[in-house]
């Protein structure tokens, strides 16, 4: 991102809300006092065999910035690389999921752009509406305010598992099929401070994001994050991903106060890179319950994973500190 922070430095905008100063889930721009554009863009190679609910699975991760940030889907364009030696029947069917998905979210895909590649990969670029001054982002997480997340982790870790039939991946699919719309929808509802999705920096990823862009500390209880069955004892088993590498290279500088039980495993976790995940949401202490019970009355799952602190307060043994 530098180069482009370098060239648009003198780039002035009051209408820009949102751009590339920090890190945040999609760019929005204001359109007028009570209407603002959010725009996103995400693709990548197949996680699954059946090109339908890849299509699918890529549409709603792409969909769920949108949701990150409090906006209603109004449309999107597919984008899509394919091998010019494989079935076009594949690529329809590609299509034909992201399409469903898409029309799920109360949207419309009005076009798009595909060019041959070796490898295939699909996403979406999405447009999105959101009133100017409900929006969220990353940057507004306060001191005593509840973390909640509203899928379970372990999504990269399974599907790595998967490619060695080490793992069934069913609930996984499931997870990664469901959109983020309805929880968007009642944390609009709530003392809501700072949201983002769970995507391809892993969990602990996302979380040091918001507590570098909140000045805030987020104290996360290992054990209270929700885990797809069985991974640990792939991780035990010696499964991990690249990205969760890369991740454990990048950020972990920011990851504290680890257990010395489990830390490697607890570690693999938590940076391990997610498709399609969950939301993770800064509330009010005394909004908390009253949003997870409405997310759970609603068909939704919610845990609270830990709270916001100042920086300069000392926590509890065994809580994983990010700052």
């Amino acid at each position: 991102m530098r180069p482009l922070q370098t060239t648009f430095s003198d780039f002035e905008d009051s209408d820009l809300i949102v751009g590339l100063d920090e890190s945040d889930d999609a760019a929005i721009y204001a359109g007028s006092d009570d209407l603002a554009v959010i725009q996103t863009i995400d693709f990548f190679p197949p996680v699954v065999d059946d090109p339908f609910l890849y299509g699918a699975i890529s549409a709603a991760n792409a969909l769920s910035d949108i949701y990150a940030m409090g906006g209603d889907v109004k449309f999107a364009l597919n984008v899509a690389g394919f091998p010019d030696d494989l079935d076009k029947e594949i690529l329809s069917e590609i299509f034909r999921g992201g399409g469903e998905k898409v029309k799920e979210a109360g949207g419309v895909i009005v076009g798009g752009h595909t060019i041959i590649d070796r490898e295939p990969k699909y996403g979406l670029s999405v447009t999105g509406f959101v009133h100017p001054k409900k929006i969220f982002r990353t940057n507004g997480a306060r001191p005593g305010d509840v973390l909640l997340l509203t899928k379970p982790i372990g999504t990269g870790i399974a599907l790595t598992a998967k490619q060695n039939d080490m793992y069934n991946v069913d609930e996984v699919i499931k997870s990664m099929l469901l959109l983020n719309k309805d929880v968007a929808v009642l944390a609009r509802m709530y003392d809501v401070s700072a949201m983002t999705d769970i995507t391809g920096f892993g969990l602990a990823g996302h979380c040091l994001e918001m507590a570098k862009s909140s000045d805030v500390k987020l104290v996360i209880n290992a054990t209270h994050v929700p885990v797809f069955a069985g991974i640990f004892d792939l991780i035990s088993d010696g499964i991990i991903t690249g990205g969760g590498m890369r991740n454990l290279d990048q950020l972990s500088e920011g990851i504290h106060n680890f257990s010395e039980e489990n830390h490697e495993n607890i570690s693999t976790l938590l940076f391990d890179p997610q498709t399609s995940g969950g939301l993770l949401i800064a509330v009010s202490e005394d909004d908390a319950e009253k949003l997870s019970l409405a997310i759970q009355d609603n068909n939704g799952e919610c845990w609270k994973i830990g709270y916001i602190s100042s920086e300069n307060v000392e926590t509890g043994a065994g809580s994983v500190e990010i700052r």
